[in-house]
């Protein structure tokens, strides 16, 4: 990963972002005047879906969350480039890409600042034909041996010592038979240890449950649950 001065900021850049890039790739307005918006994903705001040469990337702002959420929804402390969120969670990727961990591949992100403070973007690669396990469980069941498969890949995430901060089942793809992480913001590489590997865990089973919660037919249930543990101690046994 590299940082390019620009005018207000840097950006970060990997080995396969285009030379040109500039920071206006990193606004809504830039792709929808090419007319390459291909389409969007709404939670609390919008993420875009962008379409570069035969490429399909993904552009996400950074945005506050919680009680800091009432004062400002997108500037954070400036305490240097690299500990920005965007450059991190880009170097972060970059790395897992690398080591064939089954992660978005990253483009480039994007810093601006503003006296003290900076907002961010990052630009990373769309996962073809991927869906996230609550629109997928929301119409089918997944088998025991996608639990378990589920299981044993986020067991190698975490014996690598692979730290997701937001572990949860929005958060994970399927695109034909491959599972995927995304969204490394916040994210870390840590010592693989027994306790925060199990409070990742509790904060996926938390998620599952809530997620069912606002759709009772949810294929989810204990079972599934079990199956996923197991696959998980496979790998990375926590006992």
């Amino acid at each position: 990963m590299q940082l390019i001065k620009t005018a207000n900021g840097c950006i970060a850049t990997t080995k396969t972002t285009p030379s040109d890039i500039t920071p206006e790739w990193f606004r809504e307005s830039f792709w929808r005047q090419r007319q390459a918006i291909t389409g969007s994903s709404t939670g609390r705001y919008i993420t875009w879906f962008v379409q570069y040469d035969q490429q399909q990337w993904v552009l996400r702002h950074y945005w506050r969350g919680g009680l800091m959420e009432k004062f400002s929804k997108d500037a954070y402390l400036f305490t240097g480039s690299n500990r920005t969120r965007a450059v991190a969670e880009l170097a972060l990727l970059e790395k897992l890409y690398l080591q064939g961990l089954p992660v978005p591949r990253p483009v480039a992100a994007n810093v601006e600042r503003f006296g003290l403070w900076y907002r961010a973007d990052i630009l990373i690669e769309r996962i073809a034909g991927a869906q996230d396990l609550v629109a997928i469980l929301a119409n089918t069941p997944m088998s025991d041996t996608q639990w378990q498969q589920l299981g044993a890949q986020i067991a190698e995430f975490h014996r690598c010592g692979v730290y997701h901060a937001d572990l949860n089942a929005k958060n994970i793809l399927l695109s034909g038979n491959q599972f995927y992480l995304i969204d490394f913001d916040r994210g870390s590489e840590k010592i693989p240890l027994k306790i925060w590997q199990q409070a990742n865990l509790d904060r996926l089973l938390r998620s599952f449950n809530k997620e069912q919660g606002k759709q009772p037919a949810l294929a989810f249930n204990a079972q599934c649950w079990q199956w996923l543990m197991a696959g998980y101690n496979r790998v990375n046994p926590l006992a």
